[in-house]
């Protein structure tokens, strides 16, 4: 009896252990679209829905108009709350019914949440007649929030919580709703549920009294002890010795830009290019050798963290030091707390990289990180990384351009800014101005891939830029091209009144006004002009890059979203079209530019909370053990789509434990953590990629 009973024990915790870690607990409906399902429920704003008859049963139609900055629908709990205690998220399956792409938000409410406190917010682009899951994670606080000492993260110590958090057990109501649309949407609600078993991250949560100090000298979070965790100047000697040992070993069959080696041969040009083989995209190296470009950015980038209104934050602060007086900057905000303020900062990234390789560190470990990059079975160093870094030329690298300091179409917005006005004489400027720094450096280097311009712009939809420039002033030169074409169609204003059904007395009333036009009337037009701004983009930027680098390659604008005039306008002037693209694989891709062209994605991060860190980032996974299986997943989804050429995971360091100085960001997305100590898991997972794409 007994041994019945051990074996009974060894079983029954096997199967909850797999219940845990595959999420094979139960799901459960939040709402049901059935003949039950109470209508009352829902409150539309500057929306209309109805409940329609699906292919697997009832979807509620959604179609949300253009008069308010945050149209949608409210569905609120059936017994005026949910307890959603033992999920980790919510999920909302959408179908776009419409015509045109779109951004949809999901917001899960407490009581009083006001679209920062007490609710918890995802979004998800959906391209016409595609279906996405909103995935909604339950953000955590706990039973005191600190009365406001802590700030100016993105994530908090579970316990504390803060901003962008909630209450599980008390949840009330779910929204969905599109940000300031420029024209009409549709979308079908499949289903809404509560999934994933949640599982308190014990790293984050501590009952420590005195709370403060909560941050340890080299940057970490105080109070809780994990694997891999940095606990003395000794353990970072100890760890880089031990490291030395491991990077021995990499790769076999790779050339020295880690190409394939023993693959097929083609033409060798002493540059990189672009060539279809056997119905997918490859690069091709200078060597003539098959390339997958399996990357990362941000290498050797040290974040730094705001100190300002921070004093009681840290415990031994290494900037009292004066070995580190020379890391105290001033950064620039433009999110959250610190917005639009420049505030003291310190990037403990680089004091722990003092301490581990001491006075000569900068060079020690840039050869250090082409070493990693190469054991890790990486080949290529992304967007935001070192110059120095890149120019050691032992790792091949992309580089960047931007419109800089152009004007923006003052009519337009979005979540990084305005769109540049492509029209103004500036931005070929700047555009020249930026490209000419890089002679001597990444032009004419082979090293170097490409050039990717700006970074996930406001493309917004179809009709976004065109009603952005007659939103602006008169003297917008957007504006002026747009108005010089349109008398050039119609010769008269009386003619456009006819289309547009507007009441211009003149073409310079038209230049002054700064109101929309009816957008189903002046539908073509607005189109027409979209393609112009977009083409016009590309078209220049291009000719910019190729008059200094001829042959290197143009690879695009990292879109985060994205129409497909915009779309089209890249695959035409492009030589790759670049995405950032946060999701768990990309299998079912598809590119809606209409042409068969090489994509490459410049981003992509999965994230724990079981390292000390308080945000998984864009893309949570339970721990890092998920966090690498993930990454492994989604690379070889790159590799097995036709078009893709490449991927770079963003970033190679965790961003700091309270929050970059720009937005407060802080997360866990690092191959390294703060103290500079590499995950194992997700590089055992990294070095596989060699032995998959090149077989």
């Amino acid at each position: 009896m007994k041994k019945i009973s051990q074996v009974f024990l060894f079983w029954s915790v096997a199967v909850f252990a797999l219940f845990i870690n595959y999420g094979l607990f139960a799901k459960s409906a939040l709402v049901v679209f059935d003949s039950k399902f109470d209508v009352s429920t829902i409150s539309a704003t500057d929306s209309q829905f109805e409940m329609k008859k699906g292919k697997d049963g009832n979807v509620l139609s959604v179609t949300v108009l253009t008069n308010h900055q945050y149209p949608g629908i409210t569905i609120k709990a059936p017994q005026n709350k949910w307890d959603l205690s033992q999920y980790e998220y919510v999920e909302v399956m959408v179908k776009n019914s419409g015509a045109s792409q779109f951004s949809l938000n999901c917001r899960v409410d407490n009581p009083g949440a006001d679209g920062k406190n007490n609710c918890v917010t995802a979004n998800v682009t959906i391209p016409p007649g595609e279906t996405r899951p909103i995935r909604v994670r339950l953000n955590r606080y706990g039973d005191d929030k600190m009365d406001g000492k802590l700030f100016g993260m993105r994530g908090y110590p579970k316990k504390y919580g803060g901003p962008y958090t909630v209450n599980p057990s008390n949840i009330v109501q779910v929204l969905l709703f599109i940000f300031k649309p420029s024209i009409e949407h549709s979308f079908e609600v499949q289903s809404i549920i509560a999934d994933g078993q949640h599982i308190p991250p014990t790293a984050l949560t501590s009952d420590a009294n005195p709370f403060f100090p909560f941050i340890d000298t080299f940057g970490q979070y105080k109070h809780k002890n994990w694997n891999g965790k940095t606990l003395s100047i000794q353990d970072l000697q100890a760890k880089r010795k031990s490291e030395e040992k491991e990077l021995t070993s990499e790769p076999e069959g790779l050339d020295k830009y880690g190409g394939w080696a023993k693959g097929p041969k083609f033409q060798a040009t002493g540059f990189f290019r672009t060539q279809k083989v056997k119905g997918k995209w490859w690069l091709v190296d200078p060597d003539g050798n098959l390339f997958f470009s399996h990357g990362i950015d941000c290498v050797r980038m040290t974040d730094s963290t705001p100190i300002e209104e921070r004093e009681s934050w840290f415990e031994n602060p290494p900037w009292q030091s004066p070995e580190f007086q020379g890391f105290i900057s001033r950064g620039r905000a433009i999110k959250d707390y610190y917005a639009n303020r420049t505030v003291k900062c310190f990037p403990f990234a680089g004091a722990n990289l003092v301490r581990k390789y001491g006075e000569n560190w900068r060079q020690i470990y840039s050869d250090l990180m082409h070493k990693r990059l190469r054991s890790w079975g990486l080949n290529t160093i992304g967007n935001w990384s070192d110059e120095q870094v890149r120019l050691m030329r032992k790792t091949a690298y992309t580089d960047s351009i931007g419109s800089g300091r152009t004007p923006p179409i003052q009519g337009s917005e979005g979540y990084w800014g305005k769109f540049p006005d492509v029209f103004d004489p500036s931005f070929k400027r700047n555009l020249k101005e930026s490209m000419a720094s890089k002679k001597g450096k990444s032009a004419g280097d082979p090293w170097c891939i490409g050039y990717f311009s700006d970074n996930e712009m406001s493309w917004g939809d179809e009709y976004s830029l065109s009603i952005g420039a007659l939103k602006s002033p008169t003297e917008q030169p957007a504006k002026k091209v747009f108005i010089e074409n349109l008398k050039a169609k119609y010769n008269s204003i009386e003619a456009l009144n006819k289309v547009w059904g507007t009441k211009y007395e003149s073409w310079e009333e038209l230049s002054k006004s700064q109101n929309a036009p009816d957008k189903t009337k002046a539908k073509d037009d607005l189109l027409s002009f979209y393609t112009t701004i977009a083409e016009e983009y590309f078209k220049t930027v291009r000719e910019t890059i190729k008059e200094v680098a001829p042959q290197q390659l143009y690879l695009g604008c990292r879109f985060a979203w994205v129409n497909q005039l915009a779309a089209k306008a890249a695959a035409k002037y492009c030589d790759v079209v670049s995405y950032n693209i946060y999701r768990r694989d990309v299998r079912d891709f598809k590119f809606n530019g209409e042409a068969d062209v090489p994509l490459i994605i410049g981003e992509f991060h999965f994230g724990a909370l079981d390292r000390g860190m308080f945000h998984t980032g864009l893309v949570p996974t339970a721990s890092q053990e998920e966090r690498a299986q993930a990454y492994l997943n989604y690379v070889k989804s790159v590799f097995e789509h036709p078009q893709f050429v490449g991927c770079h995971w963003f970033q190679y360091q965790d961003q700091p434990t309270i929050g970059r100085v720009l937005d407060g960001e802080n997360y866990q997305i690092g191959f390294v953590d703060i103290a500079d100590t590499p995950y194992k898991e997700i590089i055992q997972a990294s070095r596989q990629i060699p032995k998959i794409v090149y077989k």
